[in-house]
């Protein structure tokens, strides 16, 4: 995206619309402008960026990407070039249609981040690794890794993305990104093979819903305040709701 601006400010061609390798052209294509990721021309981007608003607002950017909603790309890009050009910084412009479109994705991707952190559960694996699988609306597995490394630092996990095929492994020492060819875990109900879960997973997840049952109140349930703070997309993964 940043080398994007880069060369549309260096060629002084400037998109209609921006898609990806596999998007189909829209009809009456002026011309196509192929970009290929170069990290100097990125880093001159983001350096300028920062010149034209606060650090906040530039990580903000980087939030709102994850969404990865289609009309995500042109946003910033205009947001981008509303940044350069103006002599104060774009970011307090609420006034800006841009810009609160902006704030609400950003808001949006970060109450899905703050969800994960909250719902994500692990499985023990055969052989001591800690798995969690989860299906999150936007592509929020980078803002959360930070969270996770440091809650579990005394134990190995891989918290994995199915619905993006993939996810961050930590080994005690470093988080890498690791991609399977195959997940041996029913896609239903979220759990792990007998063969690949540990011997005592199974009594730990009936532990976790014996306490989760008893400190239930049924004179207090409010189903719909229930979908609405825990969407029924995480149910499949938690072990509560088997």
């Amino acid at each position: 995206m940043l080398s994007l601006v880069f060369d549309a400010y260096a060629n002084k061609v400037f998109p209609d619309s921006i898609l990806s390798e596999q998007d189909v052209l829209p009809f009456f294509s002026d011309a196509v402008f192929r970009v290929q990721t170069d990290a100097e021309k990125a880093q001159r981007v983001w350096a300028g960026l920062l010149k034209k608003v606060s650090k906040e607002a530039a990580r903000q950017l980087s939030v709102v990407y994850m969404s990865e909603l289609a009309e995500v790309d042109m946003l910033i890009f205009r947001y981008l070039c509303k940044a350069f050009a103006g002599k104060q910084s774009v970011e307090v412009n609420f006034g800006d249609d841009d810009v609160l479109q902006m704030q609400k994705i950003y808001r949006k991707v970060s109450r899905e981040a703050e969800r994960v952190r909250m719902f994500v559960r692990f499985q023990k694996t055969a052989d001591g690794i800690f798995f969690a699988p989860f299906e999150p609306k936007y592509n929020v597995l980078p803002l959360v890794a930070d969270f996770f490394e440091e809650r579990f630092a005394d134990q190995p996990f891989i918290i994995y993305d199915v619905k993006r095929k993939y996810g961050l492994y930590y080994d005690l020492q470093k988080t890498v990104e690791v991609n399977f060819d195959k997940l041996d875990f029913d896609f239903i109900t979220g759990k792990l093979s007998d063969a690949q879960a540990a011997e005592d997973e199974q009594l730990f997840q009936q532990l976790w819903k014996g306490y989760f049952k008893a400190i239930a109140i049924k004179e207090r349930t409010n189903l719909k305040l229930h979908r609405q703070l825990l969407p029924k997309r995480f149910w499949k993964f938690l072990p509560e709701k088997q």
